[in-house]
């Protein structure tokens, strides 16, 4: 495993520090609704006409395509800036950028990468489904051929930054007389086609992130089908190892820099006795070390992750060990954020920032790109090499 810096990346953290510093938006980034939607991709608009977008994506496509160690040392810095998320942005940049750019034909690349790095569009996710979520391959939505196109029927649900996307990785069985996880295909799918219903989803933060779709007769060009009509279970692999493996490096990251916020709030705030500081009461400290060391730990395994990826093009399924290891300690990180604040921590907003609404999103990282169950069972099986277990 690398982990020694050179003096190349050395003064490419500067480089990168310097921009971040001097480039970071100021304006709080808005939560919800089109106004979110608008900052996500003006900011990165920002970053490809300063030449940093797509910084994992091969030049040829547009990226920068910088080594894996170059990228975590960007997250890092972006980190250490207060950058704001990628937002609406991320599924194209990490999802559906990533898999074009390895399963996708020449025409798909160049109507698409472009648009995206740019920020000029932005894509969700049509995966999961009512009854059929971590268990992908049971989807249910249709696509029959009717000449040069596919007509869709179905629902998908938990679909992330549906309003106003522009386009959606859509999985939809094209052969139901195939297997279980045979006759499906990958396609993507233009989300002003008439037919198409979104129907947002509030979540329990108050946040309409998630929808609903609808296809009702949705006609899409089989020509959007990527990998191939029937083939879109690998393609989703592909897709899934992105997700599952460096697309979500940033929020690593970023759990990180939260520890370290809270350790300076205990040092502003009273101890539950009202006598000291909190960060003097040794089981609130003992507990801050301890996050400190878990966190420590789960970068580790990010650059464990990253040394193993740079021999790899895509992805392998020991990503699912940091997704499960994450999914589980941002949940235990938040939970003693609310515990430390106290009365105050409820509130929708406090001094020390909005703790509550990060409480309340954090349990999707143990739902999202697949179950904490599910990653345990591919850690399982697929690393372990143990047994599968029981298929419907």
């Amino acid at each position: 495993m690398k982990i020694i810096e050179t003096s190349a990346e050395r003064a490419f953290r500067e480089e990168v520090r310097e921009w971040l510093e001097t480039n970071v938006p100021r304006d709080k980034r808005p939560h919800d609704g089109p106004a979110m939607r608008e900052f996500d991709m003006a900011w990165q608009r920002a970053q490809y006409d300063a030449g940093w977008a797509g910084i994992s994506w091969p030049v040829e496509f547009g990226g920068r395509g910088l080594p894996l160690v170059e990228q975590m040392i960007w997250h890092e810095e972006y980190s250490r800036a207060g950058a704001p998320s990628s937002g609406n942005m991320f599924v194209a940049l990490s999802h559906a950028g990533p898999t074009l750019i390895n399963e996708g034909s020449d025409e798909q690349k160049a109507a698409h990468l472009p648009r995206i790095l740019k920020g000029e569009v932005t894509w969700c996710q049509g995966f999961s489904e009512p009854g059929s979520g971590s268990d992908l391959g049971s989807l249910r939505t249709r696509a029959e051929i009717d000449g040069d196109h596919l007509v869709v029927n179905g629902s998908k649900i938990w679909t992330t930054y549906a309003p106003g996307s522009n386009f959606q990785e859509l999985l939809v069985r094209t052969d139901p007389s195939a297997g279980k996880y045979k006759g499906i295909s990958w396609v993507i799918c233009p989300m002003d086609t008439p037919g198409i219903e979104v129907r947002p989803i509030r979540a329990m933060s108050g946040i309409t992130h998630f929808a609903q779709c609808f296809y009702d007769n949705a006609r899409i060009p089989l020509s959007n089908v990527v990998g191939g009509l029937n083939n879109g279970w690998s393609v989703a692999m592909t897709t899934l190892g992105f997700e599952r493996g460096t697309a979500n490096i940033a929020h690593q990251i970023e759990l990180s820099r939260t520890v370290e916020r809270l350790i300076v709030i205990a040092g502003e705030i009273q101890a539950p006795d009202g006598r000291r500081r909190a960060i003097e009461d040794d089981a609130i400290a003992g507990e801050l070390a301890t996050l400190r060391a878990e966190v420590a730990a789960l970068r580790s395994m990010t650059a464990l992750t990253i040394s193993r990826n740079m021999r790899q093009p895509i992805p392998g399924p020991e990503g699912n060990l940091v997704a499960l290891q994450f999914g589980e300690l941002i949940r235990k990180v938040m939970k003693f954020a609310l515990r430390l604040l106290g009365a105050e921590g409820l509130e929708r907003e406090t001094r020390f920032g909005e703790w509550a609404l990060e409480y309340l999103e954090c349990f999707k990282w143990a739902i999202g790109g697949g179950t904490t169950e599910i990653r345990r069972n591919a850690i399982g099986e697929r690393l372990l090499g143990l047994p599968r277990g029981p298929r419907a």
